[in-house]
């Protein structure tokens, strides 16, 4: 049953499963990807059992890949990766009075893969995305390992599916969890509609980011800042920016000295500040709105970005911090106090956003860019799952072509 790719409008046996065989690409070491067989019972109580049909590629699973840990996380066992994913439900728990009572056989499914406690502080506010003992598929901070999806089949809380209308896409399915980040983001902003926006990044964080600011806030304008010019275009000519930055490059990453870097910072800061971007065209009558940048997203973890960020910045805007770098950074928190420029964390997303990210998708909203283009590149079937990770970690592929998010058919 398992073993083998499903065609997105064909419909799985309805035969009840018992334990299978299922395929799985594990990661042994850094980039020692290996496929196995592993067992697959039934599911569980509550629980749905997923074919599979695709998964991104997140910059979290190339860390995994490139250095078997991300930051202080270290990988203890073989780990499977991949936790942006889609699928089709192919069997569930016989008991009715669970969740999967909501569910039929051939449904298509995006998972959100976090499991909390739903016991502690966090859980119970909604917050559960910073629940410390939540298990998250792909992650290795919890002990065993919950393994990620880029295997032919895994049993999924019922209550963690989520079904996608047949119009919305496999890839749009495979976008669902960076897209509930976006999200996330944008509800932590608390933006107006009026509001001038920075991203810093243009990788498929920051331009979801973007896209979900243009389209749940309709924000005056959307600035997009990246090191790679090619992605800076890419964001404006799709619909995802309105314009952009190319922040130089050759700066703070080979500089030593403290000041140094914070200036090169300030640099990057006022060439934002001295860009004709913020000439605003308002009524004589009416507010002329912010003169400047009022909320950034910063989605590389770069420590510059950071700095440039909150130069850039107006006074009491906000400052998401989004991206995962350095953990420890030099930052000008002066420059922060004073002009009450607030930083806000993100993480993931909290309950309830999944399914309203869904709703977005599927809304056909006029704001929202085409998503389906972040997807720039596909592999098919577990034994490309290698090839797949070495195209994610690339800039450009041998075509000269743009590579944002590659997505793995399996």
């Amino acid at each position: 049953m398992a073993s083998h790719v499903l065609a997105s409008n064909t419909l799985p046996s309805t035969k009840v499963v018992a334990s299978t065989k299922v395929v799985a690409s594990v990661l042994h070491g850094p980039k020692d990807l290996r496929k196995e067989e592993r067992d697959l019972g039934p599911p569980g109580p509550g629980e749905l059992q997923v074919v599979i049909h695709a998964t991104g590629l997140c910059g979290s699973d190339l860390h995994y890949y490139n250095h078997f840990r991300n930051g202080d996380i270290l990988v203890r066992e073989p780990l499977t990766l991949g936790h942006e994913s889609f699928g089709i439900v192919v069997a569930m728990h016989p008991d009715l009075d669970t969740p999967t009572a909501m569910f039929q056989l051939g449904d298509r499914v995006a998972l959100e893969v976090g499991q909390p406690c739903q016991k502690c502080r966090c859980c119970k506010s909604g917050r559960y995305n910073i629940c410390a003992n939540m298990v998250f598929r792909s992650s290795a901070r919890s002990f065993p390992h919950a393994q990620g999806t880029l295997q032919h089949a895994i049993n999924h809380p019922a209550i963690y599916c989520h079904k996608l209308p047949l119009h919305v896409s496999y890839k749009l399915g495979a976008l669902v969890e960076p897209l509930s980040v976006a999200l996330h983001a944008v509800d932590r902003a608390n933006l107006s509609p009026r509001e001038a926006v920075l991203v810093f990044g243009a990788g498929p964080v920051g331009l979801l980011c973007a896209a979900v600011a243009k389209a749940t806030t309709l924000a005056t304008k959307v600035i997009m800042a990246d090191i790679q010019a090619e992605r800076v275009k890419f964001a404006i000519e799709n619909g995802f920016a309105d314009d952009g930055i190319v922040v130089p490059a050759g700066g703070p990453g080979g500089l030593e000295d403290v000041q140094v870097r914070l200036a090169f910072s300030k640099y990057v800061a006022d060439i934002v500040k001295e860009s004709s971007i913020f000439v605003q065209d308002y009524d004589d009558d009416e507010d002329d709105g912010p003169s400047g940048i009022t909320a950034t997203f910063e989605c590389t973890g770069v420590e510059s970005c950071m700095q440039a960020a909150i130069n850039a910045t107006e006074a009491g805007g906000r400052i998401m911090i989004i991206g995962m770098g350095n953990p420890i950074q030099t930052l000008p928190i002066g420059t922060a106090a004073l002009r009450e420029v607030d930083f806000i964390g993100v993480f993931r997303y909290r309950e309830g956003v999944y399914a309203r990210a869904i709703e977005l998708l599927a809304s056909n909203n006029p704001d929202l860019p085409n998503l389906e283009r972040i997807v720039t590149h596909q592999f098919c079937g577990m034994d490309n799952v290698p090839a797949a990770f070495e195209m994610a970690g690339r800039v450009k592929d041998d075509d000269g072509r743009l590579v944002l998010k590659v997505v793995v058919k399996t």
